[in-house]
C-alpha cells in the first residue's frame, strides 16, 4: 500500500505543472458555474438575442447568416456572436441551460488561454518559475471572481466570452509571432483580432494592450534602441524612432481594423444617439471617473452586484474631485516605479485603457455601470494583484524564502476559496428572471427600470396586482419610458377592473405620443366598459 502511495506521488509529480494548473481552472469552473444548466431565459435582453428573434431561432439558414452579416439588429454589428446563438439553437432548440453551458465552455477556454498566453510571455517556457503560479493566480481570478458571473450567466452576453476567446487567441498567437518574427506568424494574430471584432466591437483596445506587452512582459522596446529607455526612474522616449520601428508598424494592420470597427459602431448605434442629450457630458465625465473607482472596490469587495445599476445623473462635488484625485495618484505613483515594476504599469493601464469603450463616455443604456464590462479590464488589476503580492511579502525574512512561498501559497488558496463561494451564490440569483431582479432591487435603490422590467415580467405572467406595484414605483421614480410604463400600467389596472385609472394612463402615453396605436387600442377597450367617461 505504502509502495502504491509513493508510486502515485511520483507520477503526480512527473506530470507538467501546466497540465495540473489547467485541470485545476477547469474543475473549478465547473464546480461554480455547473448550475447554469438548470437556469431559465432572462426576460432582459435575452428575447431580443434569442428567444423573441426570428432569425436566430430559424437557426443557420441562408436568410439568417446573410442577415447576421448585415444586420446592426441590438445596436452594434457582431456577426459572429448571431452565428454562435444561431449554431445554438441548432444544436439545442431553446434549451437555456444549454446555450448557458456554451458560455462556461466558452469562459472556461478563455481561461486556460489567459494562464498559456501569461506563463509563456513571462516564463519564457521554464516550469516552476514564479511566474507560473503568478499567472496561474491571475487566470484563477479571472475565472472565479463573482463580476464575471454576469458575464457568463447571461444568454445575452455570449457576445462577452466569444469576443474574449478571439482576444486571448489574438495574444497567444502575438506571443507566437514575438518569438520569430514573419508573415506566417503575423497572419493568425490579424485574423483572430479581425474575428474577434466581429463578436464585439470593444477589441478595439486590443492593439493597444499589445503596446503594453511589447512594453512587459516582451520587453521589445529594449531591442530597438534610443526607442524607449529608462533613466534615473524616467522614461526617454523618442517619438521619432518609435513611429518607424517595427513595434508600431506592425500594429497598423490591425489599427486600421479598429478605426474601421469604431465607425461601424459609431453608425449602428446612431439609433441611440439621443440619450447623449439626456445625458449631458460634464455628467458622463463624472460617471467615468466615479465608475473606475466603484470598480475597483467591487473588484475588492464583491458584494451588493446588481444586473442594473441606474444612472445617478448627478454625483456630489466631492466624490468627483476624490475619484480624480485617487486615480491620478495611483497613476503618478505607478509612474515613477515603471522601472523597477513595470507588470505595474501594464497593468494599471491595461484597466485604464480597456474600460474606456464602456466607461460611459458615450452613454448607451440605462445603466451608470455593469459588471459585464470588467471581464476584460478586471485582467490587468489580477496583473497588478499577481505580482505585487511577492512585494508585499519580499520584507518578510524570517525562515527564508520557503516560508514566504508558503504564506503566499496559503493566501492564494483562501482567496480562490473564498471567491469560488461568493461566485456560486451569485451565479444562483441568475436562475430565473424574478429572482435575477429582486435580488437587484435589495442591493439596489431607486431602481425605476428595474421596477419596470418586473412589471413587465408579472403582466406577462397573469400577475396584475405585482405588475401595478412595481410600474407605479417605477413612474414614481421617473422611469427612461415613460410611454410604454403608463400604457403598461394601464393594462395592468384595467384587468384589475380599475378602468377609471386605466384610463386616465392611456391618457398620458397618449399625451407623450398621440398616435401610439397600442394606448389608442386600450383606451377603446376601456371606453367599451364604461362608454360614459368618454370625453
Amino acid at each position: 500500500m505504502k509502495n502504491n502511495l509513493r508510486n502515485l506521488k511520483s507520477e503526480i509529480r512527473n506530470i507538467n505543472p501546466d497540465i495540473l494548473i489547467c485541470l485545476f481552472l477547469v474543475i473549478a469552473t465547473l464546480a461554480v458555474y455547473w448550475q447554469v444548466r438548470n437556469h431559465e431565459f432572462v426576460a432582459y435582453d435575452d428575447g431580443l438575442y434569442v428567444t423573441e428573434n426570428p432569425y436566430v431561432r430559424a437557426g443557420l439558414t441562408s436568410e439568417s447568416i446573410l442577415w447576421a452579416f448585415t444586420a446592426t439588429h441590438a445596436n452594434n454589428w457582431h456577426p459572429l456572436t448571431w452565428l454562435s446563438h444561431m449554431l445554438d439553437v441548432e444544436l439545442y432548440g431553446m434549451n437555456p441551460g444549454q446555450h448557458l453551458m456554451t458560455n462556461v465552455l466558452f469562459h472556461i477556454a478563455n481561461t486556460l488561454l489567459l494562464f498559456l498566453t501569461l506563463s509563456r510571455m513571462t516564463g519564457q517556457g521554464i516550469p516552476l518559475t514564479p511566474s507560473l503560479w503568478q499567472s496561474a493566480f491571475v487566470a484563477a481570478l479571472f475565472a472565479l471572481h463573482p463580476l464575471h458571473v454576469e458575464s457568463v450567466a447571461w444568454v445575452a452576453e455570449r457576445k462577452d466570452v466569444l469576443s474574449t476567446f478571439f482576444w486571448m487567441l489574438t495574444m497567444l498567437s502575438y506571443a507566437w509571432y514575438v518569438e520569430r518574427p514573419g508573415i506566417d506568424r503575423y497572419l493568425p494574430v490579424f485574423l483572430f483580432f479581425m474575428l474577434g471584432l466581429m463578436a464585439k466591437p470593444m477589441l478595439v483596445t486590443l492593439p493597444f494592450v499589445l503596446f503594453l506587452l511589447d512594453c512587459w512582459p516582451l520587453n521589445r522596446f529594449h531591442k530597438d534602441s534610443g526607442i524607449w529607455e529608462f533613466r534615473n526612474s524616467k522614461i526617454n522616449f523618442s517619438v521619432p524612432q518609435f513611429l518607424s520601428s517595427s513595434v508600431f508598424l506592425e500594429k497598423i494592420p490591425l489599427l486600421i481594423l479598429t478605426a474601421a470597427s469604431s465607425v461601424v459602431t459609431y453608425l449602428a448605434q446612431q439609433s441611440v444617439a439621443a440619450s447623449l442629450e439626456v445625458c449631458p457630458f460634464h455628467i458622463r465625465i463624472a460617471n467615468a471617473l466615479v465608475s473606475y473607482i466603484s470598480y475597483i472596490g467591487k473588484m475588492i469587495c464583491p458584494v451588493h452586484l446588481a444586473l442594473l445599476y441606474p444612472h445617478p445623473r448627478t454625483f456630489p462635488g466631492w466624490q468627483v474631485a476624490g475619484a480624480f484625485f485617487l486615480l491620478a495618484l495611483i497613476t503618478f505613483l505607478i509612474i515613477r516605479n515603471i522601472r523597477q515594476r513595470p507588470w505595474l504599469a501594464v497593468g494599471w493601464l491595461w484597466y485604464l485603457g480597456t474600460l474606456v469603450p464602456v466607461i460611459g463616455l458615450v452613454q448607451v443604456g440605462l445603466q451608470g455601470m455593469a459588471d459585464r464590462y470588467t471581464y476584460i479590464p478586471l485582467i490587468g488589476l489580477f496583473i497588478m494583484i499577481a505580482w505585487g503580492i511577492p512585494e508585499l511579502l519580499s520584507p518578510i525574512r524570517i525562515r527564508g524564502w520557503r516560508y514566504k512561498k508558503k504564506w503566499g501559497a496559503v493566501f492564494a488558496v483562501i482567496l480562490i476559496l473564498i471567491l469560488m463561494a461568493a461566485t456560486r451564490m451569485q451565479v444562483r440569483y441568475w436562475k430565473d428572471s424574478v429572482t435575477l431582479f429582486e435580488h437587484s432591487l435589495d442591493v439596489t435603490t431607486d431602481n425605476g427600470a428595474v421596477h419596470c422590467v418586473l412589471g413587465t415580467l408579472f403582466l406577462s405572467r397573469g400577475n396584475p396586482g405585482k405588475a401595478v406595484e412595481h410600474y407605479s414605483e417605477g413612474l414614481r421614480l421617473g422611469p427612461d419610458h415613460a410611454l410604454l410604463v403608463h400604457n403598461n400600467l394601464g393594462v395592468a389596472l384595467f384587468q384589475k377592473g380599475r378602468v377609471d385609472e386605466a384610463i386616465f394612463h392611456f391618457k398620458k402615453a397618449l399625451q407623450i405620443k398621440s398616435d401610439y396605436a397600442n394606448a389608442l387600442d386600450n383606451l377603446k377597450k376601456a371606453y367599451a366598459v364604461q362608454p360614459l367617461q368618454r370625453d
